[in-house]
């Protein structure tokens, strides 16, 4: 009895739905994010940094390559709603095109890709535990 309750506990640790809404938010974003922000969201090619001839930024890395760590989820939920024309770029508004837990899957996607470095740093400075 004793190692089944082992075995039915491990079985729940492995199975957490985290791992259910990264794969989510893997095919949202390749149905939403990756013409813009690259394979695994690793950006276009070129400096994201640099404006582009009409003025605009071009979409940045989310891998944890460029700066999306330095914004808390609740930015970055902003600019899932919002778009990217407020700060200069031209990612649309998924406020009404993607229900909240879509975004969500998004989001725990891109956390996925950040490297552990990243991550621990993310999570000290937002209080989070991604």
């Amino acid at each position: 009895m004793k190692s089944l309750l082992i075995t039915l506990s491990l079985l729940f640790l492995v199975t957490t739905p985290y791992a259910d809404n990264k794969e989510l938010g893997a095919k949202i974003f390749n149905n939403n994010c990756l013409a813009c922000h690259g394979q695994n969201a690793s950006g276009p090619k070129g400096d994201w940094r640099e404006k582009l001839a009409d003025g605009s930024y071009p979409p940045p890395p989310l891998n944890g390559t460029a700066h999306t760590w330095h914004h808390s989820p609740k930015q970055l939920l902003w600019t899932i709603n919002n778009g990217g024309a407020p700060v200069g770029g031209k990612m649309p508004s998924f406020k009404e095109k993607l229900p909240e837990d879509e975004k969500q899957a998004v989001l725990d996607y891109i956390f996925s890709l950040w490297p552990d470095k990243i991550k621990k740093l993310y999570n000290e400075r937002f209080g989070t535990n991604i």
